[in-house]
Order: C-alpha cells, then structure tokens, then sequence
C-alpha cells in the first residue's frame, strides 16, 4: 500500500512539473514569474494535501499493519502451539512404536546371535580340537621320523653299516628281478683268490654249461665324500667344490681299481664289472663328473650304475636269460617231434594190419552169413519145435537164461 502511493505521489509531482514547464514555455516572460508563483503555490498546496494524505494513510496503514500483524502473530502462535502438541503426540507414539520394535529387534538378534554364537564356537572348538589331534598325531610321526632319521644317520655314518645298507639294497634288487639261480652271494670270481664279491650274475658258458661265466656287482658307499661335496656346493664356495669333486672322483676310481684286481679274471668272469652307487644323487653326480665314466670303463674295466640303471641293466639279463631258455627248450621240442614222428608212423604200420584183420573178419562174416542163409533155405520144409524142446534136445547152443528182474 505504502509503495503504491509513493509511486502515485511521484507520478503527480511529475506531472505537475511537466505541466509549469508548458506554461512557462508558452506563455510570455512577463507574466512568467507570476503564473510560476501560482503554480508553486498551487503545487506546494497540492503537495502538503498529498503529504497530508500520505501521512493519514501512513498512520492507517500502519495500524492496520499493526493489528493485522498482532492478529497473524496470535494466529501462528495458536496454530504453532496446536501444531507442536501434534507432532509432539505423534513424536511421542513414534518413540514408543520404535522403542518397541528396536526391543523386539533387539531380542531377536540377541537371541540369533546367541545361537550363531554358541554353532561358531562349538564348530570352532571341534575345528580346534581336532586340528589339534592331528597336530598331535602329526609330531607323534615326526618323532617317529625323527628317530628313523636319527637311525639313519647312524647307519650312514658307520661305514661297515653303511655298506651293508648298499648291499642289502643291491640283493633286493636282484631278488626282485633275477631267480635265485640266476645269481650267487659271496662268491669267489677269481681262482685262487679268496676274496669274494658281494654279488654275482650267472651267465652261461661257451664251452662248458655246468661252469657259468660270473659277472661281478659290488656296492660301494662313499658317503663322506660325496656329502662334503654337497655342503660346499651349499656353501656356493667354488675352491670347496672343486677339491670335494676331485676327492670323491680319486675315491670312486679308488674302489673301480680294487674291483678290477680283486673280482675280475676272464674267461672265468666277464670282462667287466658293475660297481653299485646307492643313491641316485650320488650316481648323479658321479655321471657329471667329466670324462669320469669313460676313464673308468677304458683303464678298470668298470661300468657305474645306480639304482634305475641297474634295476633296467637286470631286467635286459632277465630278458636274454629268457632267450636262452626258450633256444634251449626250442631244440628239446625238436627233438621230442622227432620222436613223435617215428612213433606216429609206427602206429600208422599197426592201423594197416588193424585194418587188414577187420577186413579178414568182414570177409569171414560175410562168408558165414551167405552159409547161414542157404542152411535156412534147406531147412524150410522142417518143422520148427518149441523153445522148451530145443533146449532139451540141444542144450549147448540153446539161449542162457535171461535174469530175472
């Protein structure tokens, strides 16, 4: 409202001033002054009116503002004071519903919670107790394997034992391979020596059957040397590694040079001997060495075979002995054909004469049954007796009694 005659009052005050500005323009300057003089005063009357006027609608528009304001206030305040009972009421339910579901959620997780709680640690405990057991069984074996180990690092640090231990490998292999009478235990492959090999192969002779050819396999051991062999390498120390290599090369061709002059005599072994490595490790490393297997067969006559190659070395003598065995057995089947053939062709002699006596017999019975027809003939004019009287008249050729049943 009170914008609204601020811009009447400023529209009229324009005016106004347009309209003295047309007078004075139009009118001569003389009377200028005058018609300005009225027109101020009729302007500034004009102009106290409309202050006048302003100010009472001023005054009533501000009572009006007053009173609608204070009305307003009253109002909002009553319907703010109604409003906030209401939210506070429903705010009120709200809480009680919520507190009533957050207690029922609330024992409804404790509760599954509760449960979960009690499966998981149960699930858990058996988990537990049982891991344990087998924990428990686990260091039972490692004991176990801990004192196997121990054994076995006493057997393979004792050098009788430790040799023992590679002969009874080599004997397993051969028993598993080999029949008892394809090999020998101790034997002594050189004449006049009493020095006898750990094992020997019977291979058959040339000239004489009943002496077999022997071919000589001992065991040997070197574990010393080949485990410093093994710790310098681990220690990555190349000077170690070279030495350790060249003592255990010295010691491998150590014991082929005393195989060579204790087991071998050819014609009555072979020429050549097998010198057993144990471990495929040590074999390994034997066969890496550079020049070492060949320096071994060409100066001692000595072929190195660790346990694969021996067990295939054992299986290709198993094989030819199978040869062997079937050309022998090969001539024997000839021979029994032979003879098979000179009793079969007696006993075609002997189903000539069967045939010729079976022949004889048909003609004889032939011949009879010709007379017996004729016999018939003569006697058809006579008159045939009973049974009872046949008998009794010709007791010999009469029919036996039959049984009674």
């Amino acid at each position: 409202m009170i914008e609204t005659l601020l811009v009447v009052s400023t529209v009229l005050l324009i005016l106004v001033l347009v309209l003295v500005l047309v007078v004075l323009l139009r009118k001569p300057k003389d009377d200028a002054f005058v018609e300005l003089e009225k027109e101020l005063a009729l302007l500034q009357e004009n102009a106290e009116r409309l202050e006048r006027s302003l100010r009472e609608e001023f005054a009533l528009s501000r009572n009006e503002t007053t009173g609608n304001l204070s009305q307003q206030r009253q109002e909002l305040t009553t319907t703010l004071s109604s409003v906030s009972e209401g939210v506070r009421s429903e705010l009120d339910k709200i809480r009680e519903t919520v507190e009533g579901r957050l207690e029922q959620m609330r024992a409804t997780v404790d509760d599954k919670l509760h449960k979960t709680l009690e499966q998981r640690l149960g699930e858990s405990f058996r988990q537990v107790s049982e891991r344990l057991e087998l924990v428990h069984k686990g260091l039972g074996e490692m004991q176990t394997l801990a004192s196997g180990v121990g054994d076995l690092r006493k057997v393979l640090t004792n050098v009788k034992t430790r040799g023992m231990w590679g002969e009874i490998q080599l004997g397993n292999l051969l028993e598993q391979i080999l029949s008892p009478e394809q090999y020998a235990k101790n034997v002594a492959t050189k004449p006049g020596s009493n020095d006898r090999v750990e094992f020997a192969v019977k291979l058959p002779g040339r000239e004489k059957e009943d002496e077999p050819v022997w071919l000589p396999l001992d065991a040997k051991f070197p574990q010393e040397d080949y485990q410093r062999l093994v710790d310098a390498a681990e220690q990555a120390n190349a000077e170690l590694v070279d030495e350790a290599g060249k003592m255990l090369e010295a010691r491998i061709k150590k014991e082929a040079k005393t195989i060579k002059e204790k087991y071998l005599a050819p014609p009555h072994t072979t020429d050549f001997a097998i010198l057993f490595l144990p471990t495929e490790g040590l074999y390994a490393e034997v066969t890496r060495r550079v020049g070492l297997l060949e320096t071994l067969q060409r100066e001692y006559r000595i072929t190195v075979m660790g346990p694969t190659t021996v067990a295939a070395f054992l299986n290709s003598l198993q094989m030819g002995f199978r040869t062997l065995a079937i050309e022998r057995r090969s001539s024997e089947v000839w021979s029994l054909l032979g003879a098979v053939k000179t009793e079969f062709s007696r006993f075609g002699e002997i189903l000539e004469k069967t045939q010729k006596k079976l022949q004889e017999a048909s003609n004889t019975i032939d011949v009879a049954s010709r007379q017996s027809r004729a016999i018939e003939r003569k006697l058809k004019d006579v008159q045939q007796l009973p049974p009872s009287d046949s008998a009794a008249l010709l007791p010999e050729i009469s029919p036996p009694d039959e049984p009674e049943s």
